[in-house]
């Protein structure tokens, strides 16, 4: 083997795989990685610290936290993949990253329910409708919701305080599409800095806030499925977050609100913020 012939005698040695995609796939990624050695030529120290680095950040995942997806999501990587992958119609609503602290088996809740179990933030109200591109509402749409706290930690940062689900819940459209549910106003908050991706943001100067904001994934029958955000719109951090996953259509008016009606409907202290969203989603292909 030699500089001149290695790549070619790496990408020979696949001509015996049976599966086309999973051919152009490595083929890619073997062609790229050999570019990038040959362009920066890496040291023998180099590469060893390169293959450390990615081992700690696979020590680092276990059942509540997913430190691939954050190297992922703080390389652009997760954005880049979603936009390439996510393409729908201009008039649905527009998707964004999953981030690292989605969980399974969220409690299913009924209309109107409060997700916060400490209720110390300030009191939120979220509405809204599912409906088609072309404004049909959806009936039973389900929609997995979570969120960080006011204090900008997810439960799983902080499982001694909250061991069930804290601000995490599932929420089913009634048949006009409505769903509806109380929470506190989320805040702005570090992505996690204690582990290999945070060894990573620090040594390339990075800042590593995102703004705040609740996650939905929206899934209906016989329609794509859409996972995003609602961001706060006012929040300091829109133009420098660290994962690059605003779009100016998810950023909505939190607005506060004083209906003592409205509040005791939801069982909420007025005054109160509240969202009202609908979310557009795309026949599936």
């Amino acid at each position: 083997m030699s500089d001149d012939n290695i790549t070619v005698e790496a990408l020979a040695r696949l001509e015996n795989c049976d599966d086309p995609r999973l051919k152009l796939i490595t083929t890619s990624v073997i062609t790229h990685l050999h570019a990038v050695v040959r362009e920066v030529e890496p040291t023998l120290e180099e590469w060893g610290q390169a293959i450390d680095f990615l081992t700690q950040v696979g020590h680092w995942c276990d059942d509540t936290r997913q430190e691939f997806i954050l190297l992922s999501d703080t390389l652009a990587v997760s954005m880049l993949v979603d936009t390439l992958a996510g393409r729908k119609p201009e008039s649905a609503t527009e998707s964004t990253v999953l981030g690292p602290f989605h969980l399974p088996n969220a409690p299913e809740l009924s209309f109107g329910a409060n997700i916060s179990k400490d209720r110390i933030g300030e009191p939120t109200l979220v509405t809204g409708r599912v409906l088609s591109i072309d404004g049909t509402p959806i009936a039973n749409a389900k929609l997995d919701v979570w969120q960080a706290s006011a204090e900008g930690l997810y439960d799983v940062q902080e499982p001694e305080r909250f061991p069930n689900m804290n601000l995490r819940g599932i929420f089913y459209t009634n048949g006009e599409g409505q769903f509806g549910f109380c929470t506190e106003k989320p805040a702005s908050y570090p992505v996690p800095t204690d582990g290999p991706v945070g060894a990573m943001l620090k040594a390339l100067g990075r800042p590593a806030m995102r703004p705040a904001h609740i996650h939905f994934m929206v899934s209906a029958e016989k329609y794509q499925s859409l996972t995003t955000h609602l961001f706060v719109r006012d929040d300091p951090y829109l133009k420098s977050d660290a994962v690059q996953a605003v779009k100016d259509s998810l950023i909505v008016e939190f607005k506060q609100l004083d209906n003592p009606v409205e509040a005791e409907q939801f069982g909420i202290p007025s005054p109160y913020f509240k969202v009202n969203e609908d979310f557009r989603l795309a026949l599936a292909v």
